[in-house]
């Protein structure tokens, strides 16, 4: 059998530690033949978030004798990664393991020199610091998942569950991979990445400086805004403008202004039932065309397919 191993390591949060025992830690009968020879790895005494004991078999010494070797999400991006958490891993991946890190289960991988190079993603709230702590990692924090061969990283939280999925379906089959997405009440595949999730509007550093302008702008989305009209409402030159803007966000007026009209329509999308055109009005996208345009390219989903996500029937 394929024996696949679990890391447990102190305070390691208990979802995402959740999702790999659920998914390959039952027998499954009537998908496939065999199923995966599962291994819970931890310290004695472990303990996960919210006080629950790891009553584990093994140790992590065992990582090293795995065939795919689990990372769930770390307990601290802060500080450094526990030594035998990162030399076990290595130890695994040096002897052919295939390494899969759930969210902020990178920050391992990375640690161990397992994602230089590699195009690698995690949780959105924490890739900046993971491409500045690790620069030689190519970073994506569109994604849900990334399947670099024998190296596998997901996003945030929930974006596990679509990893460890895509590690059934490569192991047994998209259709035994689709009915355990049945049993789990999920769908087999989910569109879009997880920049549907991530907020598109830019931080402004200086918020002193050009608050009143920006208040104001967020007021008038649905009028026709340009580098002119934002100049004269602040009473100063349009390259003033352009450099204060710079200053503060590190880009354009415009495109500040772009990232605060798809975040308008998203609360659009996601609060009313307003059709589509007036969705554009109102966020002062235009027309339905230019908001598909634009919202697809930020958010990697069309409106209609994010309303009907964020808006279940009811």
């Amino acid at each position: 059998m394929h024996r696949l191993a679990v890391a447990v390591t102190e305070g390691v949060p208990i979802f995402e530690l959740a999702i790999p025992c659920e998914v390959f830690g039952y027998e499954r009968p009537g998908l496939a033949p065999t199923w995966y020879d599962f291994r819970l790895c931890a310290a004695a005494g472990t303990r996960t978030t919210a006080g629950f004991a790891a009553d584990a078999r093994y140790g992590l010494d065992a990582l090293a004798e795995a065939d795919t070797v689990v990372i769930p999400a770390c307990a601290n991006v802060l500080g450094d990664q526990p030594p035998g958490l990162v030399e076990a891993v290595r130890a695994a991946h040096g002897n052919g393991a295939r390494i899969v890190s759930l969210c902020t289960g990178a920050f391992v991988l990375a640690a161990a020199g397992l994602l230089d190079g590699r195009p690698a993603t995690t949780h959105w709230m924490h890739a900046d610091q993971l491409s500045a702590r690790y620069p030689e990692v190519r970073v994506d924090a569109s994604v849900l998942y990334i399947d670099d061969g024998d190296v596998l990283t997901s996003a945030g939280t929930a974006a596990g569950l679509d990893l460890c999925l895509h590690v059934v379906r490569k192991d047994h089959g998209a259709a035994v991979a689709g009915a355990l997405a049945k049993r789990l009440v999920m769908p087999a595949h989910r569109p879009g990445g997880q920049a549907q999730y991530i907020d598109t509007g830019i931080t402004v550093q200086d918020a002193d400086e050009l608050g009143p302008l920006l208040d104001w702008a967020r007021r008038h989305l649905d009028e026709p805004l340009t580098v002119p009209v934002l100049a004269r409402r602040a009473n100063v030159t349009t390259r003033t403008l352009i450099r204060r803007f710079h200053a503060a966000t590190g880009t354009t007026p415009m495109a500040w202004l772009r990232g605060i009209r798809i975040d308008h329509a998203r609360k659009l999308l996601e609060t009313t039932s307003l059709p589509v055109d007036q969705v554009a009005e109102r966020s002062g996208l235009g027309s339905p065309a230019n908001l598909r345009h634009h919202f697809t390219r930020a958010v990697g989903v069309p409106p209609t397919a994010y309303r009907r996500a964020s808006r279940p029937e009811r």
